[in-house]
């Protein structure tokens, strides 16, 4: 083989490189069009929770209208916003639907905009949205969660894991110690727009070895090596309001992952190729989700202190609300203080919060049904 010929292959490889981790967002949008779509018919669960306790959808008043919708897609990829009307237009058949169901980041701008009647959102309010919508109305929004994210369903508001190489002998960990391990010294942090300098931390509580976390042998002086979201992502957003208090101080030595396109033109999401490394470092832990779990790796119990109960990640663990970092989906509202709701978006609000609604959703297969207490709590928000 003579040295053009050397040449050309690794010209030919490196080109394979560069087309199998491409990041332009016109193609991933395509690529995650399709991904969502193929998930979003599936029915992905078919146990029935019981839904005793919750109340049933019976109308207070007659109303009539159109109510608009602005925020995920998730809702419109899959048969339940259209499962939803078609229902409450039973009990309701004055009232019409107008969506904009293209993106959670669509959501807030339609409220303070004066669109959008409901923000139907697949995470959390974000601090930029939250600051926004403070301008335009001298308050935060009316936040009502309406069911607990699924336990593994890519897009449909996972659960996040917190994953270890298989050969890493440990087993469980606090949120303390995740602060710990994926969190720096901060001044403070953020509840709502409230700066907290209450919740500050030293350096001297970052974790940077598996030693100071108890591990013996060859791994006591070993380094963590963290794995992790791209800051530019959601995931972050709602790991750090749960386990920093709101802060955004991040282990200065995270290794951040993003969506690409493979060369087939495939989506490959973070949370593969996180796990994919994962699998090969004995040192290395990463939280994702658990769709993306590899032979080489394993899910680890955690708890909400260092005293316990440590709680496995599973479908009833995320159903029952006891693991400590399920995740919601929501309606924002638009509500002035002292003032009751709009009586149509009141209605629509009670339906989904409702046996019926939840009853549609659980039929679904994707989200999972709010359990009767926090169901309870949510109705009170629109009373």
């Amino acid at each position: 083989m003579n040295r053009y010929q050397i040449l050309l292959i690794a010209i030919l490889a490196a080109a394979t490189i560069c087309a199998s981790q491409t990041r332009d967002p016109e193609e991933l949008q395509k690529s995650r069009t399709q991904w969502v779509g193929e998930k979003g018919k599936k029915q992905f669960y078919t146990t029935k929770f019981s839904l005793a306790g919750l109340p049933h959808y019976k109308p207070e008043e007659q109303v009539s209208g159109v109510i608009h919708e602005w925020g995920s897609n998730y809702f419109m990829d899959s048969p339940l916003g259209k499962a939803w009307e078609a229902e409450f237009r039973k009990y309701q058949p004055g009232i019409t639907f107008e969506y904009n169901l293209k993106s959670s980041e669509l959501g807030i701008p339609g409220l303070y905009t004066h669109v959008a009647d409901i923000a139907p959102m697949g995470r959390q309010i974000l601090w930029d949205e939250l600051l926004a919508y403070q301008r335009e109305f001298d308050r935060p929004p009316t936040e009502i969660t309406i069911c607990t994210g699924s336990y593994n369903v890519g897009g449909w508001t996972y659960a996040l894991a917190v994953f270890v190489n298989k050969q890493n002998p440990i087993s469980q960990l606090s949120l303390k110690q995740l602060d710990g391990i994926f969190g720096a010294a901060r001044t403070g942090g953020w509840k709502g727009m409230q700066w907290d300098p209450s919740v500050a931390r030293g350096p001297e509580q970052n974790l940077r070895t598996w030693g100071q976390l108890g591990l013996k042998g060859e791994l006591a002086d070993k380094p963590i090596h963290v794995y992790g979201y791209t800051l530019k992502y959601h995931f972050p957003d709602e790991f750090s309001k749960k386990i920093f208090h709101g802060a955004e101080t991040w282990n200065e030595s995270l290794k951040e992952y993003a969506n690409r396109n493979a060369s087939d033109g495939h989506l490959v999401v973070a949370g593969e190729d996180m796990l994919a490394d994962l699998s090969k470092d004995p040192y290395g832990i990463a939280y994702a989700g658990i769709p993306y779990e590899t032979p080489e790796t394993k899910v680890l119990a955690l708890a909400q202190n260092d005293n316990g109960p440590y709680v496995p990640l599973t479908l009833e663990t995320v159903h029952d609300r006891s693991y400590p970092l399920i995740r919601d989906v929501y309606f924002y509202l638009n509500r002035e203080p002292g003032k009751a709701l709009d009586p149509k978006i009141k209605e629509f609000a009670r339906y989904v919060l409702s046996y019926e609604g939840q009853e549609a959703l659980m039929k679904d297969g994707k989200y999972l049904p709010l359990t009767p207490d926090v169901l309870e709590e949510q109705l009170k928000k629109v009373e």
